[in-house]
């Protein structure tokens, strides 16, 4: 059997630490992983105590996440290179506008053949146009990259609600492995081989039954988003180029019904 897997959070804050307290159990208790999770944590004073040493001695992030224990094996690094550069499987969990400069400082300084998985939401505006977060951290770092996205939120997850997530992954045998890492009881992990549609609908939550659900119909934050999407799309000329970003439109202002999200892929050569 390989060497068991080493793994780092990168970054610390609600959601990465509701992460931690999952990764950090199946971590320990799974030999194809390393049992110590680092987590890299940006480095602040609270109440007169550095975080990293709160989380270290006493176990939560009183900061971001209170009121929960993380495990006792997920340690809390301030330097993000000691924290990344010994890692097999890095789970990048930090708001989208710092994904740049946090991959400059990696690169070059990480194992190249890590697997690195993003947990973060949103798209990248850059001066090519539009980018999938998970592409941003390819180009930059040169690793393969999945993604985690469902409509989860972290005090749930933390609250070991009943969630579920999906993973996008292009490689069978990686995306098992991640669903090792990341599945628990309650935390339910489907895996599917569309990585990029998985980061688009999670980047626009467009999903029909949440509205429904919790809003009695009134629209999520999402579809603003595919609006705006869809403007510098179509100001630009390419939006044939980018049909999964065209199907949410439409579903969201020109009424198509979602089922039709499906034909859109499987009629796009991509996918094929």
């Amino acid at each position: 059997m390989s060497s068991p897997k080493r793994v780092c959070i990168v970054g610390s804050g609600n959601w990465g630490s509701a992460i931690a307290k999952i990764v950090g159990t199946n971590a320990r208790n799974n030999p194809k992983f390393d049992s110590t999770v680092n987590m890299w944590v940006f480095e602040e004073t609270v109440n007169g105590r550095k975080l990293t040493e709160v989380i270290n001695t006493d176990h939560e992030n009183v900061k971001y996440l209170p009121g929960h224990k993380l495990p006792e094996n997920v340690v809390a690094v301030p330097d993000l290179l000691d924290a990344a550069k010994s890692a097999d499987i890095l789970l990048f969990v930090i708001p989208h506008q710092f994904i740049g400069r946090i991959c400059d400082t990696m690169k070059g300084n990480i194992k190249q053949d890590a697997l690195g998985m993003s947990l973060i939401k949103g798209v990248d505006e850059g001066p090519d146009g539009l980018k999938l977060i998970s592409e941003v951290i390819h180009e930059k770092l040169g690793i393969k990259m999945s993604v985690l996205m469902g409509a989860n939120i972290a005090n749930e997850v933390a609250d070991e609600k009943f969630c579920e997530t999906t993973i996008g992954c292009r490689d069978q045998t990686e995306g098992a492995l991640l669903k090792e890492l990341m599945q628990t009881d309650h935390f339910r992990v489907t895996v599917v081989q569309e990585a990029d549609v998985v980061e688009i609908c999670g980047a626009l939550k467009s999903l029909e039954e949440l509205e429904k659900e919790m809003l009695n119909g009134q629209k999520l934050q999402g579809p603003a988003t595919a609006a705006e999407v869809h403007k510098i799309l179509k100001n630009k000329g390419v939006l044939d180029r980018f049909p999964l970003f065209n199907a949410v439109y439409q579903i969201c202002y020109e009424g198509r019904p979602v089922t039709e999200f499906i034909h859109c892929l499987q009629n796009h050569p991509e996918h094929q």
